[in-house]
């Protein structure tokens, strides 16, 4: 006997070993055919993913969004036909899939609708390049507002890396049904404020030399869009000015540009002699306590008896 005939002779026994469901045999060969298939149609769907993958990374005529835009949609198909050639191959027809689909179809309704739902979620935030690549967001209110540059838009999720390195993971859905900060959305400019407070008596036009000063010799500040400084508010304990500056690049972080500024603006006021204030409390006593009146009244200074006995 030959190999091919060798061969026949292994699959015929394979098949040998199962049953039989209405017009179909289910045995040991059928089960090994649908491993095979199964791998082969993963093994070319990667490689395909792959191949769409860097062929749209070459068409340097679209943005980075049209880019993955393009490259989901392909690979999506490049999925579904793979899926149909295998089904072909193993010779299931599509007929017998009715039943199969209506239960998927109850699947997708039930178990796999925030699935489904953020996979529709990305194609669409793609589509309209509200998010892209590159941004930076800001997701959230108050304490839970988390900031971060969009490093890769999934089909499950948008991955937003944080100034501290953290990596999160943020569901398509959420992005669409939430209100979201995009910094860069149409500009890269951003401006921030930060405040200062000096005490009363402090020379005005000093102070506010010194906070353009220290503005301006920051090398991340505009200069197109040079710093102002405001007189903001007459607070309780200090005069409050407030500094403005415009940058380009949010994504370098907005805390270190507030510490640079406040350090210089620091130095300088010590060098000025222009006063930080602190919080200050006055405590006026309109009306002493009886007991404490007769205990002052018979107090005399420097008196050791009299100190000894009022501590009594």
């Amino acid at each position: 006997m030959n190999l091919r005939q060798q061969i026949t002779e292994i699959v015929r026994q394979l098949d040998m070993i199962g049953f039989d469901v209405g017009d179909y045999r289910v045995s040991v060969y059928r089960a090994l055919l649908m491993l095979a298939v199964t791998f082969a149609v993963i093994v070319a769907g990667r490689l395909s993913a792959m191949v769409v993958r860097r062929f749209f990374r070459r068409l340097h005529r679209l943005d980075a969004a049209q880019q993955l835009l393009g490259e989901k949609i392909v690979t999506i198909i490049v999925w579904i036909a793979l899926a149909m050639i295998g089904v072909d191959f193993l010779g299931i027809s599509l007929t017998a899939l009715t039943v199969f689909s209506g239960a998927l179809g109850l699947a997708v309704g039930f178990g796999l609708q925030k699935t489904f739902g953020n996979l529709i979620s990305g194609i669409i935030l793609l589509m309209d390049r509200s998010i892209k690549p590159g941004d930076v967001i800001a997701v959230g209110t108050g304490a839970d507002k988390t900031v971060g540059q969009v490093n890769r838009i999934g089909i499950r999720a948008v991955s937003v890396i944080t100034r501290d390195k953290i990596e999160y993971l943020i569901p398509n859905e959420l992005l669409m049904t939430s209100q979201v900060e995009n910094w860069s959305f149409s500009s890269r400019d951003v401006r921030v404020k930060v405040p200062v407070g000096v005490a009363y008596g402090s020379d005005l036009s000093l102070v506010e030399k010194i906070l353009l000063e220290a503005a301006r010799n920051l090398p991340r500040v505009l200069d197109v869009r040079p710093p102002q400084v405001w007189l903001h508010a007459f607070g309780t304990n200090a005069i409050e000015f407030e500094v403005q500056m415009w940058i380009d690049d949010p994504e370098e972080g907005l805390g270190n540009l507030r510490s640079d500024l406040l350090k210089a603006v620091y130095l300088e006021f010590a060098a000025h002699g222009i006063e930080v204030p602190y919080a200050q409390h006055d405590v006026h006593i309109r009306h002493w306590p009886k007991e404490l009146e007769k205990k002052k009244s018979r107090v005399q200074p420097g008196s050791t008896g009299e100190a000894g006995e009022s501590s009594t």
